[in-house]
């Protein structure tokens, strides 16, 4: 009995947060928030620094996935999304503010490397039928958070935008 109780802290500890899905005409986006044991195993897993991991701990990690259901093109651009909690803005640090932190803890290339991987495309363009995502890395908050994403369509982007809302973000947090 007693080498079944690890097993179930270990369980209890892996409880699958639900995604938020938004669907238009034209996409689907599923928003999976991550708990910081979560992040923190996947980092530990792949090699990376204490160091490292205890600054990503206390981030707020949100999975997204993008999935083009139109017959056009969708032009993804983190710069055309805003984030707010509480009704106050919230900054998206940019993948090049995590490259320069890691590089001034002189953290090794293949673990800076690894964490970009990790990140959803600052920009992609995505053609029908095609899913791809990544993290977005937030200051950790304890208020639900908005988001507002702008899509541009077409070709040349001057197809009609598209703008995905929802209020039903949050920060995941471990079980106590």
């Amino acid at each position: 009995m007693l080498q079944i109780i690890p097993l179930l802290l270990v369980i209890a500890n892996m409880q699958a947060v639900q995604p938020v899905i938004v669907k238009t005409p034209e996409m689907e986006i599923d928003f999976t928030p991550r708990t910081p044991n979560q992040m923190g195993s996947f980092y530990e897993a792949r090699g990376f620094p204490k160091e490292m991991r205890d600054i990503l701990k206390k981030q707020c990690f949100i999975t997204v996935g993008i999935l083009n259901t139109s017959n056009k093109i969708i032009w993804h651009n983190l710069s055309d999304w805003k984030f707010s909690a509480g009704g106050k803005p919230i900054k998206r640090e940019h993948r090049d503010y995590w490259k320069k932190r890691w590089q001034d803890m002189g953290m090794p290339l293949n673990k800076q490397s690894t964490f970009r991987w990790t990140l959803i495309p600052e920009t992609l363009d995505y053609v029908p039928n095609e899913h791809e995502g990544g993290n977005i890395v937030l200051p950790f908050s304890d208020k639900p958070i908005s988001i507002t994403a702008v899509f541009a369509t077409g070709e040349n982007k001057q197809g009609k935008k598209i703008v995905i809302t929802t209020d039903k973000l949050f920060c995941a947090e471990d079980a106590q």
